[in-house]
């Protein structure tokens, strides 16, 4: 294989936490989302998968449970992320759209995913499809992040994948390669002007108006 994109200086590692979408004992999406952790920790980068199981279903238990805590604090520590599901009647699957609606789209004055890198990726029993892949794209639109270009779909995922888990050689693992690389890339390049590049007009006009409000002597 050719040399992986090496990190560039920077003050810390680039940050990226990855989700799959199956709770089963040899899922696809976890084995190809392992395969992408091991590229982005090869490239440089700090990587963290979390584990669905236990994650209750959204809005049927507080806020402060146990897992909904660890995914929403892994969210705002990330810089990037990794979406992997499979695809279950032509859609994502509820697993995978449970751990996103458990984000928030802000939590206090903190928008944990606003600005923040994303590729996605999903693994098909069947042809090769991207229906997840334009749903997983449209959540990460209304999540405001930065979608990457490059994505991966893997068919027939289960003769993918040898009996240790690993990825077979084949143009879908180069390909989960290149969208690594791509994310890693991307991460660095908008790490520092991510705030810039989301910021937006209707925002700042209503911060100045509640600015205005808090100060204005009238209303004493």
């Amino acid at each position: 294989m050719e040399r992986l994109v090496s990190a560039a200086p920077a003050r810390h590692a680039p940050r990226f936490l990855l989700l799959y979408g199956s709770l089963r004992e040899r899922s696809f999406s976890r084995l190809l989302t392992e395969e992408a952790a091991r590229l982005l920790e090869a490239m440089g980068g700090e990587v963290r998968i979390f584990n669905p199981t236990g994650l209750p279903l959204p809005d049927s238990v507080p806020a402060d449970h146990p897992k909904v805590q660890e995914l929403r604090e892994l969210a705002q520590w990330a810089e990037g992320m990794v979406w992997c599901s499979p695809e279950r009647h032509g859609a994502m699957t509820g697993i995978m759209k449970a751990q996103i609606d458990w984000i928030p789209l802000s939590i206090g004055a903190v928008r944990p995913t606003q600005g923040k890198t994303l590729a996605v990726m999903e693994v098909s029993g069947g042809s090769q499809s991207f229906n997840a892949l334009n749903q997983l794209r449209v959540l990460g639109r209304w999540m405001r992040m930065l979608t990457i270009p490059n994505q991966s779909s893997v068919a027939k995922a289960f003769l993918e994948f040898d009996e240790a888990g690993r990825m077979k050689p084949s143009a879908y693992y180069e390909r989960v390669v290149d969208v690594m690389e791509e994310l890693f890339k991307f991460t660095l390049l908008t790490r520092d002007v991510a705030p810039y590049l989301v910021d937006r007009y209707s925002e700042r006009r209503e911060s100045a108006e509640a600015l205005s409000k808090r100060v204005n002597q009238r209303s004493i």
